[in-house]
C-alpha cells in the first residue's frame, strides 16, 4: 500500500507563524472605499508631476479624507524606480497595500511613468496594475496571489488621467471584463469553513500517524491494505486521515462511517488496465481514494446519486499566467492547464484556491499529489492532503492544510512537492463535524 507519508515534525513548527492571526479591521465593500480624488488633485504638482529628484525632497505628509480615513503620502526608491505611495491607514500603520492605497511607479532617472498599482482590498497580493499603452490608452492587469486574472486589458483612458481619477471610474471603464467579485469579499459567507477548521484543529491532538492506517466503518483502527486490526500505537496515514475528515463531515448526516474497501476501487469506472503491470506499486491509489471520497460526499450532501467526476473534480483555473519572484526580479510564466488524472502545478495553487474560495464558499479540497518517474515511466500518486481555503472574519485569505494527522503550512506543502502535480476534488462543508 502506497501513501505511507509522514510529515516531519520540523514542518509543524512553521504552523506557529502560519496560523498566527492578528486582529485587523475588516475591509469595506469596494463601493464604500473612501474616495481620495480631491487629495490627489490637491497634491498633484507636489507629488505626482514634478521630477523624481524634486519629489524625493518632499517629507512624508499625513492627511485625513473628507469621506473618512487617514492617508500617508510618501516617496520611496527601489533600484532604478521611484514610487509615490498614497498609503491608507491599517491598524495604526501605513503599509502601502491597505484597502484604497495606490502606488505610482516612475523611472528614477527620466521620470517616465511606469505603472500605477491600486489595492482594492487589504492584501499585498491582490491589486490592479495600470501601465501606459499609448497617448490615449492604458492597459490594465488584475493580479491575485501572484496570478493574472486579467492581463493586458486596454482601456480608453490616458495614463496621466489615472493619477486624479476616482477608482469607480476605472471600474466603469473596465466593465464586465474586470471580475471585481475577487476583490469584494463577504467574510460572513465563510463561517462554516472557519468552524470546520477550528473543529479539525481541536481533534488533531488525539491522533497519531501510522503507516497504512485508517478507521473502518465500525470505528476500529485497521490497516488499509489488509483490513486487519492495528493493535497498539494505532493511527492514520495521509489517506486514512483524509477519510477521517470526510467521515467527520458525513457521519452527522448518515450516522455511520464509510467502508474502506469501496474507497480503494478504481473510481468512476476507471479500469486498471493501464497500470496492471505496476499493480504492486499501486500508482493510482491516491487518485482513486480521493475521488471516491468526494463522490460519496456529493451523493450524501447533495442528494445526487448519479454524481460524476466532472462535478467533483477541479479541472479549470481562472488564470493563465503566474508571477514567480526570483532573485533577478519577477518572471511571468504561462500556467499549465489541468492535466487529466494529475491536476495542476503547485506554483499556482494559492491563486487557484483563492478563486475557488470566492466562487465556491465552504468547500474543502482533497489533494492527491503525484509525480512522473523515469524508470518505469509512470505517474505515481504518493500523498494526500486536505486543503481548506477561506477568509477570516476580517476578510484575510487563509489556506489551512491538514495531512497525515497534522496541520502544516501551505508554503511547506508546496515546497515539499515542487515537481509534483496536484489533483483536487471538492467536498462541501455543511453542518457539524464529528469523525
Amino acid at each position: 500500500m502506497l501513501l505511507k507519508h509522514s510529515i516531519p515534525k520540523c514542518f509543524t513548527l512553521g504552523i506557529l507563524l502560519f496560523a498566527y492571526r492578528q486582529i485587523y479591521a475588516a475591509d469595506v465593500a469596494i463601493g464604500a472605499i473612501p474616495d481620495d480624488t480631491s487629495l490627489r488633485l490637491e497634491l498633484k504638482e507636489r507629488w505626482l508631476t514634478g521630477s523624481p529628484q524634486t519629489v524625493r525632497r518632499n517629507n512624508p505628509s499625513m492627511h485625513t479624507l473628507s469621506a473618512g480615513g487617514r492617508v500617508q503620502v510618501r516617496g520611496e526608491s527601489r533600484g532604478n524606480e521611484f514610487m509615490v505611495v498614497f498609503a491608507r491607514e491599517y491598524n495604526g500603520a501605513y503599509p502601502g497595500w491597505a484597502q484604497g492605497s495606490w502606488v505610482y511607479f516612475r523611472a528614477l532617472d527620466s521620470g517616465d511613468a511606469l505603472r500605477l498599482r491600486i489595492f482594492p482590498r487589504s492584501d499585498p497580493t491582490a491589486y490592479l496594475q495600470l501601465q501606459p499603452l499609448s497617448g490615449d490608452k492604458c492597459r490594465l492587469d488584475m493580479v491575485i496571489q501572484e496570478a493574472y486574472l486579467v492581463r493586458g486589458l486596454a482601456l480608453g483612458i490616458p495614463f496621466e488621467r489615472l493619477l486624479t481619477m476616482p477608482l469607480s471610474e476605472v471600474f466603469r471603464a473596465a466593465g464586465d471584463q474586470l471580475p471585481l467579485r475577487y476583490f469584494d469579499i463577504d467574510s460572513a459567507r465563510y463561517a462554516d469553513s472557519r468552524s470546520f477548521v477550528s473543529k479539525v484543529r481541536g481533534g488533531l491532538g488525539a491522533l497519531e500517524f501510522r503507516d497504512d492506517g485508517a478507521v473502518d466503518e465500525n470505528g476500529n483502527y485497521v490497516f488499509i491494505e489488509s483490513l486487519e486490526p492495528q493493535g497498539p500505537a494505532a493511527g492514520l496515514n495521509c489517506s486514512g486521515f483524509a477519510k477521517w475528515i470526510v467521515d467527520g463531515i458525513l457521519r452527522p448526516v448518515t450516522g455511520r462511517r464509510l467502508a474502506i474497501t469501496p474507497l480503494k476501487a478504481p473510481a468512476a469506472g476507471r479500469t486498471s488496465s493501464l497500470t496492471e503491470n505496476f499493480s504492486g506499486q499501486d500508482p493510482l491509489f491516491g487518485l482513486d481514494w480521493t475521488r471516491n471520497l468526494a463522490l460519496e460526499a456529493a451523493r450524501v450532501l447533495r442528494g445526487n446519486t448519479a454524481s460524476t467526476l466532472e462535478e467533483v473534480e477541479v479541472r479549470t483555473g481562472r488564470f493563465a499566467s503566474t508571477i514567480d519572484r526570483e532573485r533577478g526580479g519577477a518572471v511571468i510564466r504561462n500556467y499549465p492547464a489541468y492535466l487529466s488524472g494529475a491536476g495542476f502545478s503547485p506554483e499556482g495553487l494559492r491563486a487557484l484556491l483563492y478563486t475557488l474560495a470566492v466562487d465556491e464558499p465552504n468547500v474543502i479540497y482533497l489533494a492527491s499529489v503525484s509525480e512522473e518517474g523515469s524508470v518505469p515511466r509512470m505517474r505515481r500518486h504518493y500523498h494526500i492532503a486536505v486543503l481548506v481555503p477561506y477568509f477570516s472574519a476580517n476578510g484575510v485569505f487563509q489556506i489551512a492544510v491538514f495531512e497525515s494527522a497534522e496541520e502544516t503550512a501551505i508554503n511547506g506543502f508546496i515546497g515539499r512537492h515542487p515537481n509534483a502535480l496536484i489533483n483536487l476534488v471538492r467536498v462541501p462543508v455543511e453542518g457539524s463535524f464529528s469523525p
